[in-house]
């Protein structure tokens, strides 16, 4: 595995190179353990690096795999001591990372000693090697406050900075916003790319952006394009929309 903030080619970017930066992602509230059980074989029959899944289905069986919780997840609204808790019972859990998601509140208001508190306050419960990852809900946000999160997700020490929870019907990831979140990081933390990817071309654009790993959900369609050497025309990103279904990774 690279480290986080590993640059990669997108001009190389092939069958390995997808595997080894994909967290397969189940985040459903409606999975069912033996769904995620299940989820958590296939994912290990494609060789995917690792799978995303939500707190209260750990502990699972991941051989050979990352395991990543989410905390906070979807809206980010909780107090930072729940968030705290929740991250530290993920990790006792069996968790490798936690992804959480930001006070979009504190973001809108610019209220960034707030916003940088929350993170700490997860951080302080992920301690290294675990992989802190911090979700800013980039579709809703302007650059502004894409900036300011990044720096603040910096400051206080997280590792990867992430486009999307895939829920919010502004959207997902796009071209533009993993651009802009690549520079402020600037190779100092890695880039998640989640939400609406579905093409290997989109894929490709978002490594091309700067994204050092891809959250998704439809990774077997992407891998037999790969595999079969088809990338639907150019590469493109998903821009966000108005609206879409309640989980979009």
């Amino acid at each position: 595995m690279t480290s986080p903030a590993h640059v990669l080619d997108a001009s190389t970017f092939g069958r390995e190179e997808f595997l080894q930066i994909v967290d397969h992602t189940l985040l459903a509230p409606q999975a069912t353990a033996a769904q995620v059980a299940q989820f958590v074989a296939d994912a290990q029959v494609l060789g995917v690096g690792a799978v995303c899944v939500s707190p209260s289905q750990l502990p699972v069986e991941a051989a050979g795999l990352r395991v990543v919780a989410v905390c906070g997840f979807p809206s980010g609204c909780h107090h930072s001591e729940i968030k705290s808790a929740e991250a530290a019972r993920s990790i006792a859990d069996g968790a490798d990372e936690v992804d959480m998601v930001i006070n979009l509140g504190a973001v809108m208001a610019a209220d960034w000693t707030a916003v940088q508190a929350d993170i700490a306050a997860v951080r302080s419960a992920v301690p290294a090697p675990h992989l802190l990852k911090v979700i800013i809900e980039s579709a809703v946000l302007t650059d502004e406050q894409i900036v300011g999160a990044c720096r603040a997700a910096e400051a206080a020490g997280a590792d990867f900075v992430k486009t999307s929870t895939g829920f919010h019907p502004a959207g997902g990831a796009s071209v533009a916003a993993v651009t802009l979140m690549a520079q402020t990081v600037g190779g100092r933390l890695g880039v998640k790319a989640s939400g609406a990817i579905r093409t290997a071309a989109a894929a490709r654009a978002m490594i091309a952006a700067g994204a050092t790993r891809l959250g998704l959900s439809g990774t077997g369609a992407i891998l037999a394009e790969l595999d079969a050497g088809l990338e639907a025309g150019a590469a493109r990103s998903p821009e966000p929309r108005s609206a879409g279904p309640a989980s979009d990774y």
